[in-house]
């Protein structure tokens, strides 16, 4: 069947057509995938062992689809050959798949944790994924000091020292370390800020630092402090209550009123750490509490972090790829990717039983080099903990809910107003970006139904483009952009899970301009054939720039449609129009910063940071480095013969 016969997809009149014929030609190639899969699968099969490891399907492209683990490989993937025991999900995975690879280990518990740094690092469409990627943040008393620094720490746990953690948030971070700043007056400020000073900063001014820098305490008595701070954060937070209190009242009678106002205010800052922590975990030591909420389909996790008693706060996450995935599983892998991150504390507590609960005890253990437990309390302090974490997941999942409801109201106004078949899954946004033409860039952001996607984000250096050419430059990112799709690179299929901008096709692309920029779009998909995959749309103020809400919507046809100024559906538009001028004005700043900085020595092949250091506190400036003659460069430090031949002939390559 031609595409005239079957339709297009962006065509009311042959949108029926079109979906008939797709679903058709599905059932028709479905077989045959499958039967390439199980081959492939049966290939790999035929050179295992029953031994444990990791095994990764992938597709012919050579993209991950999946990432398990067994005791016995052999015996786990014999399984993807018995067709009429595989779900559903399980099907279409096998019929995308074209390889494997293996990687075998010394245990089980190895095998797990090995799983669970590949699925982070791999992101497979069939694999329960973490969606949230951030980093925890921590506080991190050094130890590489005599006078200990303590600060917020993000990202590898390197440098020596005690950390505490993790905290939900930047702000329950900085809130928390302002006040143990209060209590314990120790430094937060830099090695570098410490070693320069001569009179004490504003901080110990102000009571929350005990000026080491300067000697207004000696090691021994910073050393006592140190010590306080560490039995607080452990959990020892009574007794250092109990000494500041001696020491305050003794200070009371000897008439230090100074001394004793000063401690007062410490107590008054440990009695604000406490009173900020909402939950009552004294007797929970160290845990981490996970509870897991389903509606409709979706899934919200909802985890406490309890350090020494006290509640370093809590953070929803909503896994993706969970449909037909049992909880208990989608628990256990949403734990273990957490793990990855963070070190795991020597209990945790969840709401239902675990699939191979033993197991992951014994992986946690392993990464963590100490015993941990997973229980599922019953009684006492620790089951009040995890009903209110329950409570927590369910409300949770339904403001996620009822966010998403309104979002997908939102997108299927958006198709009706922009005339699509469907609400978009993707949507595209570009802008470029320069100053009279210099440093030109482009840029693409990626906007889905959760939200902005921004590992999806891409910016584009202009090359070719005349520099006073718009028009010009839209049309270079459109062509770097689908590039490989006139090269022949079919577009991912449907629920194959793949997002990278090279594999899938957008199912709405917005422009940030009017008619020529939507021509030139145009014009490059025309050459390209892929005028009819999609919709585009120019978005442009109108012919009152200065008044928000005037937005003109430009068709490829030359029609133009407006929205009321109070619509949400314009107000989407603009939040997605004003996140690419976000992203390609933060780019265009970065590229000239970079410019400004550099020098034209970076040019010369060979010469490194270091060398070229030298050569500008030799010469003083680059320009009398490319005057200078030969005998000359040989006398510069760190400049053998050899480089300074190499940097006269690439300046003197023409005489």
């Amino acid at each position: 069947m031609s595409k005239a016969e079957a339709g297009s997809p962006h065509d009311p009149r042959g949108a029926e057509r079109f979906n008939e014929s797709r679903a058709a030609y599905t059932v028709a190639s479905a077989q045959p995938n499958l039967e390439a899969g199980v081959e492939a699968i049966r290939n790999t099969l035929a050179t295992l062992k029953p031994v444990p490891g990791v095994y990764r399907m992938c597709d012919a492209r050579g993209d991950v689809l999946y990432v398990g683990k067994a005791r016995s490989l052999k015996a786990r993937v014999a399984n993807y050959t018995q067709v009429n025991q595989l779900t559903t999900r399980l099907e279409r995975m096998v019929s995308q798949c074209r390889s494997m690879e293996i990687v075998t280990t010394n245990s089980e518990a190895e095998a797990l944790l090995l799983e669970a740094q590949l699925i982070k690092r791999f992101r497979p469409p069939f694999n329960v994924l973490l969606r949230d990627d951030k980093s925890f943040p921590f506080i991190l008393l050094r130890a590489d000091h005599e006078f200990p620094r303590i600060h917020k720490h993000r990202g590898a746990r390197r440098a020596k020292g005690n950390y505490y953690g993790p905290f939900a948030s930047a702000g329950s971070v900085n809130t928390t370390l302002n006040a143990l700043q209060k209590l314990f007056l120790l430094r937060s400020c830099t090695d570098s800020f410490f070693n320069n000073r001569d009179r004490p900063c504003l901080l110990y001014q102000i009571k929350r630092c005990s000026a080491p820098c300067v000697g207004r305490i000696d090691e021994e008595g910073y050393d006592a402090l140190v010590k306080q701070a560490k039995d607080f954060l452990a959990g020892r937070s009574s007794q250092v209550q109990a000494d500041l209190e001696k020491q305050m009242a003794k200070a009371a009678e000897e008439l230090d009123f100074e001394t004793a106002a000063i401690l007062r205010d410490r107590l008054r800052a440990a009695t604000f750490i406490q009173g900020s922590q909402a939950i009552n975990a004294r007797t929970v030591g160290d845990a981490d509490v996970f509870a897991l909420a389903s509606k409709g389909g979706h899934v919200g996790v909802q985890a406490f972090f309890i350090r020494g008693g006290q509640n370093w706060g809590h953070r929803a996450f909503f896994p993706s790829h969970t449909k037909d995935v049992d909880e208990g599983q989608v628990l256990a892998d949403v734990m273990l990717q957490f793990y990855e991150e963070v070190p795991p504390p020597p209990t945790v507590l969840v709401d239902r039983e675990l699939p191979e609960s033993a197991l992951i005890e014994a992986a946690l253990s392993e990464l963590a080099g100490k015993k941990v437990v997973i229980a599922i309390p019953q009684r006492g302090d620790r089951r009040k903990l995890l009903q209110q974490a329950e409570r927590n997941a369910v409300e949770a999942l339904e403001r996620r809910l009822a966010e998403k409801g309104t979002k997908a109201k939102v997108n299927r106004e958006l198709a009706e107003f922009l005339e699509l078949d469907e609400p978009p899954e993707r949507i595209e946004v570009y802008d470029n970006s320069h100053i009279q033409g210099a440093k030109a860039v482009g840029a693409m952001v990626v906007a889905s139904p959760d939200g902005f996607e921004k590992s999806q984000y891409r910016k584009f250096n202009i090359r070719e483009a005349q520099s006073d050419d718009d028009f010009g430059m839209m049309r270079e990112v459109m062509q770097r952009r689908f590039r490989k799709f006139a090269e022949g690179v079919e577009p991912a299929e449907p629920g194959s899970g793949k997002k990278g901008h090279e594999t899938i096709l957008p199912d709405l692309l917005l422009i940030d301009g009017g008619k020529g920029q939507v021509s030139s779009v145009m014009n490059v998909l025309e050459e390209y054939g892929l005028a009819d995959e999609f919709a585009v749309i120019g978005i442009a103020k109108g012919p009152h720039h200065g008044r928000e809400g005037r937005e003109v919507f430009h068709f490829p046809d030359g029609r133009e449609k407006t929205l009321p100024t109070n619509s949400p559906v314009l107000f989407y538009a603009q939040r997605l129009r004003d996140e690419v001028h976000r992203y390609v004005i933060g780019a265009h700043r970065a590229k000239r910063s970079k410019a400004i900085t550099a020098s034209p020595l970076d040019e010369i092949p060979g010469i490194g940071p270091a060398r070229k250091r030298a050569l500008l506190l030799h010469f003083g400036t680059a320009s009398k480095v490319r005057a200078a003659a030969l005998e000359d460069l040989q006398r510069a430090p760190g400049v053998s013969e050899k480089v300074a031949r190499q940097i006269y002939d690439f300046y003197h390559a023409g005489g």
